[in-house]
């Protein structure tokens, strides 16, 4: 007999108030009162004494990589404090005294847990032990892992084929349980191998292989001491990636010049007043931004082939503004590029960005004159329709400067999840790669599958229409992390089974299948011990660098397991020793898994001994201007196309953001100081003039609602906010906007949705 479906689960966070104030927004970024919040956090969930010694160990040399974001270490880390307020923040959730067991979940429903906040459910504490919930119950209750571990097996049995279960993967697992993970996904038949870069940074993938021949940037850190310029476009380093921001004003010091490029202006690209310095301790800090495009929201297009249309024409006049030399030899496409600019008129490309001429011929002429150039991006740029093709206008600035392959120069995706790079470069991936599959065959003995698998915009489908049935969740919060929230978990309810491994409680582990299980697993900053001996794993940061990671933390319960046990655990209950790869020998062996990775993965051989101290970087073609595997081996430039957004009348672009006080969808408070926010996330960043036409004033409560294909979307009770954003645009914080995003609206070629442009419209609360 069908289980009675669970009733009144909340799938988004609570619509209700919690007391906003407003500040002036910061004009700059860190300083004392970065230091002052960060240690209020650790303090606050850990205790001064363990705070003050596990922050220590936080991305230093024998130490732990930050459960943040994947900004990388410098070469000789500061011994003081080398982590930002925000890495604290990720430190302080991870490392929490607090603790989710049995007792918690006999007090507290399914039902009532979901009508809390996401900020109050992170808030709960660390996973202890494995929970499971049955079918038709609203409790969690404990159970073994060995009755875990079959339970998983024995659904996946029950499957009328392999491709009926999903395995998705978050940035925050380390290199070695990513590995082991891709090979029992493949080992179990499927290459249904979601992971969190789909939602993110695919788009930077897919541009940067098609153009360069890699998906990674080519930046090495210490290149930022050397550029001339610096291009920051649709990225806010001052709480998205903070440790970057001393990046930027080492590149000032040196004399170098910064262009940001972004539809809000933010603290963190105006001033850095850097903690690790009494000036910026105490004095007004470094000003960092020079030119400041404030474009429209996804015109990023436009503006790029409007500041290349004038250096063409400078090119033109006087000459000495490409690098013709570099052009001729190391790329293909240039004259079919300058014949599709000039099917654009400036003053259309001006129109549509949206920007002051003048500070774009400013932009024009300090490029005209450098070549040592490097673009970052990140979100800003991929989460559109036409995420692939702003990737491939940035990388043809770079082909017209020849900004590649030297110092001081490149291309810098900034990845916003501590080893989401790691996790691609070790073979998590929905498509086939004949290469990996016949290493694999040649070192494990079995064949991969040769089909490709769904990413996350076709798993969610497939778990809706019920032509998948079981999801695993190798870490993440995979509900309020993807798009069209309603929409997703209904996908997830209509699964016999789901499996979350995590650290925390989250939204996730709420919105479940007929059958769910939690497994706890280590932090970052756990001491992971086998036989009472300490043991490192290895994660990839965003410049290409793999370097070992070990806890310092006693971990808070002895009934939890690192993820390649866990993994192992799944694979040797499903195989049950009849399979070549001996499971529970690799996910206890760190060494041995490590070896057969180096013998699989092309770049991590001998990375036993390689990724001691600073690490070492992996192959990349573009800093040895190695452009053979493209067409006539040479670099692409690439003709690209404007966005089409069909606005109709009283329609906006809504772009979804972060709060200073988040981590993807991880809360860590409810103030966003950067902007002037305290105590309050639901609100809508809006133009005045807009306000005015909508007869909106300051604090008025608005509905926002999207419709695509003549399906209504809508969140409710959202405070307006007036705010220096271009006219018709606006933003909000995610995840709460997430159910406004379409399922089937994503970038072309790289499936990411299009949470950085929403069309939407606005209707007064009642």
């Amino acid at each position: 007999m069908p289980f009675p479906i669970r009733k009144n689960i909340q799938t988004q966070s609570s619509a209700e108030f919690t007391g906003i104030e407003l500040t002036k927004p910061a004009n700059y970024a860190a300083g004392f009162t970065g230091v002052k919040v960060a240690l209020q956090h650790t303090f606050k969930e850990m205790g001064a004494i363990k705070s003050l010694q596990t922050l220590s160990h936080m991305n230093q040399k024998d130490g732990f990589d930050c459960p943040g974001c994947a900004w990388p270490d410098p070469e000789h880390p500061s011994k003081v404090a080398e982590y930002c307020e925000n890495g604290a923040k990720a430190l302080a959730e991870e490392a929490t005294n607090k603790e989710v067991d049995n007792a918690f979940f006999s007090n507290y429903s399914v039902q009532e847990i979901s009508r809390w906040s996401d900020f109050k459910i992170g808030k709960s504490g660390r996973l202890v032990a494995p929970m499971l919930l049955k079918p038709g119950s609203n409790h969690y209750e404990e159970c073994t892992w060995e009755e875990a571990f079959r339970l998983i097996a024995d659904h996946l049995h029950a499957l009328d084929n392999p491709d009926q279960a999903i395995f998705y993967t978050s940035g925050r697992s380390s290199n070695e349980a990513a590995f082991l993970y891709g090979l029992f996904a493949r080992a179990f038949g499927t290459n249904n191998m979601p992971d969190c870069s789909n939602m993110c940074h695919e788009s930077s993938g897919i541009g940067l292989s098609e153009t360069l021949g890699i998906g990674k940037g080519s930046v090495k850190l210490e290149d930022f001491d050397k550029a001339e310029v610096v291009m920051v476009i649709g990225q806010n380093p001052g709480t998205n990636h903070p440790r970057m921001l001393s990046a930027l004003e080492k590149c000032k010091r040196n004399g170098g010049k910064i262009i940001s490029i972004n539809p809000l202006q933010e603290a963190g690209l105006i001033r850095f007043r850097n903690p690790q310095e009494i000036s910026g301790m105490l004095l007004n800090g470094h000003g960092l931004t020079d030119i400041y495009l404030q474009v429209k929201i996804n015109q990023d297009v436009a503006l790029l082939k409007l500041i290349e249309k004038k250096l063409a024409a400078l090119e033109k006049a006087n000459g000495n503004v490409f690098d013709h030399e570099f052009i001729e030899k190391y790329t293909e496409g240039f004259e079919s590029f300058l014949a599709h600019l000039e099917t654009h008129s400036e003053q259309e490309l001006l129109e549509l960005c949206g920007v002051d001429e003048n500070l774009i011929n400013e932009t024009v002429a300090l490029l005209s004159k450098k070549s040592k150039i490097i673009i970052c991006w990140a979100m800003g740029l991929t989460q559109h329709k036409n995420g692939v093709e702003n990737i491939k206008e940035c990388v043809n600035l770079l082909l017209l400067k020849g900004s590649l392959g030297k110092p001081g120069v490149g291309t810098c995706p900034v990845r916003g999840h501590s080893n989401v790079q790691g996790d691609r470069s070790v073979g998590i991936m929905h498509f086939v790669s004949k290469e990996l599959n016949e290493a694999i065959k040649k070192t494990f003995g079995f064949d991969a599958p040769d089909h490709e698998g769904v990413d996350v915009v076709k798993a969610i489908p497939a778990m809706y229409e019920g032509k998948a049935k079981i999801f695993v969740g190798l870490g993440g919060n995979f509900v309020s992390a993807a798009s069209d929230t309603e929409y997703t978990a209904k996908a997830l309810q209509n699964c016999d089974l789901t499996v979350q491994i995590s650290t925390k409680l989250n939204r996730s582990h709420l919105i479940t299948g007929k059958t769910a299980l939690i497994l706890p697993t280590l932090g970052r900053s756990d001491k992971d011990l086998k036989d009472g001996k300490p043991r490192h794993f290895t994660v990839e940061n965003s410049m290409g660098i793999v370097h070992q990671s070990k806890g310092f933390l006693d971990p808070i319960s002895d009934n939890i397991k690192s993820e390649p046990e866990i993994v192992a655990g799944i694979a040797a209950a499903y195989f049950r020793e009849d399979h070549p790869v001996k499971w529970k020998s690799l996910g206890s062996n760190y060494e041995l898994l490590r070896e057969k990775l180096g013998e699989v993965i092309l770049g991590f051989k001998d990375m036993n001994t390689k990724s001691e101290g600073f690490g070492y970087y992996l192959p990349n073609n573009v800093r040895e201007l190695d452009f053979s595997k493209l067409p006539n081996q040479k670099a692409q430039f690439s003709t690209t196309s404007l966005p089409v957004h069909d606005l109709q009348e009283n329609e906006y672009l809504l772009m979804s953001i972060r709060s200073h006080d988040q981590f993807n969808t991880t809360i860590y408070g409810l103030n966003d100081r950067y902007r002037g926010i305290h105590n309050e996330r639901r609100v809508l960043f809006m133009n005045e003039s807009d306000m005015i036409q909508e007869n909106l004033k300051k604090m008025d409560v608005v509905n926002i609602l999207s419709n695509y294909d003549g399906q209504e979307r809508k969140v409710f009770q959202f405070l307006v906010i007036p705010y220096n954003i271009p006219k018709g645009n606006l933003a909000a914080y995610y995840p709460e906007t997430n159910p406004l995003i379409p399922i089937q609206e994503y970038a072309d070629k790289s499936n990411t949705p299009i949470s950085k442009s929403v069309r939407v419209s606005l209707e007064k609360a009642d």
